[in-house]
């Protein structure tokens, strides 16, 4: 451990001051376990994350847009059910202890967090190589909660927001693509900083058939959904929501092999029988999220990308992303 007295000091220090109030918990930091309270009309939706320095981050990374980003990826796992955010633990590990580092790190979690009224009930921290590892627990109403396997054929396949931003950011740092001005301060801000879609999945619980968070890329993400469906689908990529920024700064097929591949957006990807989509324009419109219809579940079990109806093969860039 970082010394016994350290320890409780990081913790009463960074953490414990910050964390959240919510009437549900019990017993939060300060004793060997949290004690929470679910109402009985709920069920709990559960996710972990570990990021860990060198494979998931720079060491460079902005300690502020680190602690954003450990939680945000964490929330869009429960967007992608519909869940309603409601506690977190933390697990650091340090190769030292930095107060400035930690303050910074710290601001940027408790930033996110009291937006999505999340609070902190426990942790841990240790010595060793930069990780950190966030549990999160949401709220969803019993027998409700969006899947991967509930797509059937026919329905309509959408996404959030625009794609492919994130990966250009990160070669954007990489130092794999130049890109000046406001829209290099805007890309890698969309890998620093992405936006889960809490409201969005939340909308969903009722309309959509399947949803998934587009951590891996289209290409990755939809053949998680086919797969745990038993279905195949059509994408048209001409259809894609780009940025100005994204097509601005790469050629057309590059911003499409992006889109498709470069993973780490975090827009939400799900599916809605055609008697629903009217549902979706009003449930998704109260949100002010954008999202935009880009194919279609079918039979067959397989994956097909078509350009302008024509069968496409996306540029492959040799990406090398953070995972």
């Amino acid at each position: 451990m970082i010394g016994i007295v350290k320890e409780f000091q990081l913790i009463e220090s960074f953490f414990t001051g910050r964390a959240q109030s919510r009437k549900d918990v019990v017993m939060g930091i300060g004793d060997d376990c949290a004690i929470v309270q679910l109402n009985a009309n709920k069920s709990i939706a559960i996710s972990c994350d570990t990021l860990v320095e060198n494979v998931h981050f720079f060491p460079d990374m902005p300690a502020k847009d680190l602690g954003y980003k450990s939680l945000a990826v964490n929330l869009s796992d429960l967007a992608s059910m519909g869940a309603e955010p409601a506690w977190m633990t933390l697990a650091l590990t340090l190769p030292e202890v930095d107060e400035t580092w930690l303050a910074e790190f710290s601001e940027g979690l408790f930033e996110i967090a009291e937006y999505y009224g999340v609070a902190l009930i426990g942790g841990d921290t240790t010595r060793g190589p930069r990780a950190i590892t966030i549990t999160i627990n949401g709220q969803l109403p019993k027998d409700v909660g969006l899947t991967r396997c509930g797509a059937k054929n026919g329905d309509w396949i959408y996404v959030t927001g625009s794609l492919g931003d994130s990966a250009l950011g990160l070669d954007i740092l990489r130092d794999k693509a130049a890109v000046d001005g406001e829209d290099r301060a805007y890309l890698v801000n969309r890998h620093y900083r992405p936006t889960p879609r809490v409201l969005a999945g939340q909308s969903l619980r009722t309309i959509a058939s399947s949803a998934i968070d587009i951590s891996d890329g289209i290409m990755s993400d939809i053949q998680h959904v086919i797969k745990s469906s038993q279905m195949g689908a059509v994408i048209n990529v001409d259809r894609l929501p780009l940025s100005e920024q994204l097509v601005r700064n790469t050629t057309a097929d590059m911003a499409l092999s992006y889109a498709l591949t470069g993973g780490e957006d975090y827009e939400l990807l799900f599916t809605v029988p055609e008697a629903q989509k009217g549902a979706l324009e009003m449930a998704l419109a109260e949100t002010g999220v954008r999202f935009t219809q880009i194919g279609q579940i079918c039979t067959g079990g397989q994956l097909t990308l078509l350009n302008e109806n024509k069968p496409f093969e996306p540029v492959n860039l040799g990406f090398e992303h953070f995972n």
